[in-house]
């Protein structure tokens, strides 16, 4: 098996950085596990890197569909390894970076979503109990046939609460047992796994200058522009933390300093949700950035892992 090297940590633990110099000193390409990232025109809040950060790294998954687009975890695990195949054809390494544990998941554990379907009349039909009823009456609704997986989704994850009842309601059997079913069936690639830590207290630090740093670079004006081409609150993309408190700005519904301070907040809680999901992953290699000097330090550490499974890159 070919070996594809995953980097995966908390929002601002410097994974785009890290990687970008492994993937320079690896011979190596970028595909993004971001589920941000995905979209166009989204650059300043989702902290997509720029020509200039990626020195000249080809970058995979970044600006690949429109912000009203629907892009589900088995496309992005569809478009992956065929982008993983690609790499390894140049023989190069793929370096497989982000923090959107689904996406991760979906190809370390080979998860296999061709046996479900897709009931668009069903999903919005849940969409809308959800908006009328609320979110905690959906997640109970996916407890009463899947504790496995209401126990794992948060009852705000609106779109993985209505995937797994909508799993359930096709197939009679929990999204849960799919999940395992596929762990059965190891996976084409050999995946080394690269955890990224650090204090919680330092990282939050980083994550409050990491806003502020967007509300000075623009992002009011790219939620504005965004707004002009015609994204607005039920655009799927404009969900994502950073967009739909700056909207509700834009909107005159709260202050700039109260949309910051929201911003700050759920970046913060989503980065401890993170943390959590990581932590769950098995034959991990964790790096503990409090401990290394700087990223030379970080990038000898992890070669020098990678070669104690056998592996010579």
């Amino acid at each position: 098996m070919k070996p594809v090297i995953v980097i995966f940590g908390p929002t601002a633990s410097g994974k785009t950085k890290l990687s970008i110099l492994l993937a320079k000193e690896l011979n190596g390409e970028i595909i993004s596990a971001d589920s941000m990232q995905i979209y166009k025109y989204m650059n300043i809040g989702t902290a997509k890197p720029d020509e200039e950060e990626m020195q000249g790294i080809k970058h995979y998954l970044i600006d690949e569909v429109n912000p009203d687009e629907e892009f589900s975890v088995a496309r992005y695990q569809k478009l992956a390894l065929l982008y993983i195949d690609e790499i390894h054809q140049k023989e190069k390494i793929p370096l497989v970076v982000g923090g959107t544990g689904l996406y991760i998941n979906s190809l370390i554990y080979n998860i296999n979503f061709s046996d479900t379907m897709c009931d668009w009349e069903l999903r919005e039909e849940l969409k809308k109990e959800a908006e009328e009823k609320g979110c905690l009456f959906l997640h109970e609704k996916l407890k009463g046939i899947d504790p496995l997986a209401a126990e794992k989704i948060h009852p705000n994850d609106v779109k993985r609460v209505i995937r797994a009842i909508e799993v359930f309601q096709y197939t009679n059997k929990p999204i849960s047992y799919h999940q395992e079913q596929s762990r059965n069936m190891p996976p084409e690639h050999r995946f080394i796994l690269i955890g990224l830590k650090m204090d919680r207290q330092k990282l939050y630090e980083r994550i409050n200058l990491r806003v502020d740093k967007m509300i000075q670079g623009g992002l009011v004006d790219e939620v504005n522009s965004l707004v002009r081409l015609g994204y607005d609150k039920n655009t799927v993309a404009m969900q994502g933390i950073g967009y739909k408190e700056i909207l509700n700005y834009l909107r005159g519904e709260i202050s700039l300093d109260e949309a910051v301070y929201i911003i700050k907040r759920d970046s913060r809680r989503y980065a401890k949700r993170q943390e959590t999901w990581f932590r769950r992953l098995e034959d991990v290699f964790w790096v503990n950035l409090d401990e290394c000097m700087d990223s030379e330090e970080i990038i000898k550490k992890i070669k020098y892992y990678i070669a104690t499974l056998g592996i010579f890159l």
